[in-house]
């Protein structure tokens, strides 16, 4: 018979992880056989995985490498990168989006630095402490770095296990608790790091959120999903939210090699971070160059108007891009080489308009 609800307390607890109880052996050597190369695997050094784990919260494996060893280039050891430049630190991360991971990474560096001597805590209550850490973040560095069965319950986790037990009901948070309590039950006391990262490469090349090679899963043995037909249908989704929309007009004003930039407040979406000039809604063709003009800047000849769009997590932005050669009038604007440019963080979203 399906699980149609959610297990809870304690009995129904129990049960899920008697269920779960054959995942360590069979992941776990599957895992050591097939696991992925990746930089941050070559160490045990908690700075460095707690630096990769903070990166891949929302950013692609493939994406993430060149970033990881580029960043620890520049930021070496947890007080390199409590003392970062704040600049550099957000030009380190540009591309990468979600900025207030970044400076959170400093937060939690200087707190390692200045309260801990520079040594990472391996209690995974002391990591939930540090700014940006979650219990998955918390779990994964515990678990990779200091080998402690801790569970690190992401959503590779959850489509694997709602699979395994062919849970059809939607993924909530009361789900995720459950899973996070099964899973600490049965976790191996030796090579829990293995048992972690085994769920991220399972996920990512076997048991996809669509089409999963179910024949190729080390698990499919003990998957009820599999044995019912149904792998392809879970983990049931809640509906999300439709995003907000926002309309901007968003100003190229070019000065040569150079566009003109500002800072961007320091709270708020993208704050801190560099910007293109900017006003909410969408400025007539008139009214754009009118606007351009209190920039410090004065218009040279024609100009063009094109449309770029950006998704947030919970809002879009609807852009309508006023590009302008111009002379520069007065010092308004901080004018930087986009392309050469080593201190002026641009996000994604205002590099598309260029």
């Amino acid at each position: 018979m399906k699980n149609n609800s959610p297990p809870t307390e304690n009995t129904e607890n129990n049960d899920t992880a008697k269920k779960l109880e054959p995942l360590p052996r069979l992941l776990v050597p599957w895992y050591e056989q097939n696991k992925r190369d990746l930089p941050w695997r070559r160490t045990r050094d908690p700075y460095r995985i707690f630096v990769s784990e903070i990166m891949l919260q929302q950013t692609r494996v493939n994406a993430a490498i060149g970033y990881y060893e580029r960043f620890l280039s520049l930021f070496p050891t947890v007080h390199a990168l409590a003392r970062a430049n704040d600049d550099l630190l957000l030009k380190a991360w540009e591309g990468l989006g979600y900025y207030s991971r970044a400076r959170n990474l400093k937060r939690a560096a200087r707190i390692v630095a200045d309260e801990y001597d520079g040594v990472f805590p391996a209690s995974p209550s002391v990591l939930r402490l540090l700014p940006g850490v979650g219990d998955y973040t918390a779990g994964a560095v515990a678990s990779i770095a200091f080998g402690l069965p801790v569970a690190a319950v992401d959503g590779n986790v959850l489509r694997i296990v709602a699979r395994v037990l062919d849970y059809n009901a939607p993924v909530t948070p009361p789900f995720k608790r459950t899973i996070t309590d099964a899973l600490t039950r049965i976790y191996p006391v030796e090579r829990c790091g293995s048992f972690t990262q085994s769920f991220m490469d399972l996920g990512s090349a076997i048991c996809l959120p669509s089409r999963p090679a179910c024949l190729l899963c080390p698990l499919r043995a003990v998957c009820a999903a599999y044995a019912h037909g149904t792998a392809e249908s879970l983990p049931v989704r809640a509906p999300k939210a439709a995003k907000k929309q926002q309309k901007l007009t968003v100003f190229v004003l070019r000065n040569d090699d150079t566009v003109g930039v500002q800072k961007r407040s320091d709270t708020g979406l993208l704050a801190s971070l560099w910007e293109l000039p900017n006003r909410s809604g969408h400025l007539s063709d008139g009214d754009a160059v009118r606007v351009a003009e209190t920039m410090g800047v004065r218009i040279c000849g024609e100009f063009s108007m094109r449309r770029a769009r950006h998704v947030f997590t919970h809002i879009e932005w609807d852009m309508l891009v006023f590009d302008a050669q111009t002379e520069r009038v007065d010092d308004s604007l901080v004018w930087v080489n986009p392309n050469a440019n080593e201190q002026a963080a641009l996000p994604t979203a205002f590099r598309k308009c260029l």
